[in-house]
């Protein structure tokens, strides 16, 4: 016997029901942590309220600082379970750098949570793996994502520059020709003798890896137990800003 109109769409209805997981990461000040926290279950408790075709199974979010690495996250692990077990349909997130920020990493979860049958929607790029192409489309956020993480170093970097500039920062350590005392630059002249040397020599129009060379068959110790001069260190140095004054006295 058929089932009924009324039955039918019943069954219809029942599997318009998406279990959903927002995933989210917040601020890891303890203050601000609790206050973000309870600022996403509001959104999303909202969300799920305005669309009849979830059922909101818990919200996951960990520190902001843990962004960058997937197996420091314990919540986002812990969402990756429950998906595993069978408990989620659905996973939103607000970008793509705040569910992860490798490429190579984005792309493993989505395809192995595509495979359990859970799709994710991405809400500021609008994307949605349920509905595209997962390998093409992907990769541009992706890649955009992993941007925005080496774009921290890079801010780490600036920051260095600007603080030696304006004489606040030097260094966390001394580059070799170099001491660090009460938080200057100071020259340590034995060592300075040997960049001398190795201006001295490029000016005469040895090659780097030649340099190298000559200073590991004469025994020329280097830094922290290190014995062995490779070209990469030769080249540093003679394009290092830091030795520029030690051309002043190459003879």
């Amino acid at each position: 016997m058929g089932k009924t109109i009324t039955e039918l769409t019943a069954g219809k209805q029942e599997q318009r029901i998406l279990r959903l997981a927002p995933y989210t990461r917040v601020s890891s000040n303890s203050e601000d942590q609790l206050h973000s926290f309870a600022a996403q279950v509001k959104h999303y408790t909202e969300y799920v309220a305005e669309h009849p075709e979830y059922e909101l199974v818990d919200i996951y979010a960990d520190e902001g600082v843990t962004g960058t690495r997937m197996d420091k996250r314990d919540d986002f692990n812990r969402l990756i379970r429950d998906c595993k077990k069978g408990k989620i349909d659905r996973i939103i997130t607000k970008t793509v750098s705040r569910f992860a920020r490798n490429t190579a990493e984005l792309l493993t979860v989505t395809r192995a949570l595509k495979e359990m049958g859970v799709s994710i929607y991405f809400e500021e790029q609008g994307i949605d793996t349920a509905t595209i192409d997962l390998e093409l489309v992907m990769t541009f956020p992706g890649i955009a994502a992993q941007r925005e993480s080496e774009t921290i170093s890079e801010n780490m970097r600036w920051s260095y520059q600007k603080r030696m500039e304006s004489g606040d920062f030097n260094c966390c350590r001394a580059a070799y020709g170099y001491d660090l005392i009460d938080g200057e630059l100071q020259i340590n002249e034995a060592e300075a003798q040997v960049v001398r040397r190795i201006f001295h020599l490029y000016l005469q129009g040895c090659g780097k890896q030649a340099i190298a060379n000559q200073l590991n068959a004469d025994g020329v110790p280097k830094r922290y137990g290190q014995k062995t001069w490779h070209l990469f260190t030769i080249d540093y140095i003679l394009n290092n800003e830091r030795y520029m004054i030690f051309l002043l006295n190459v003879g």
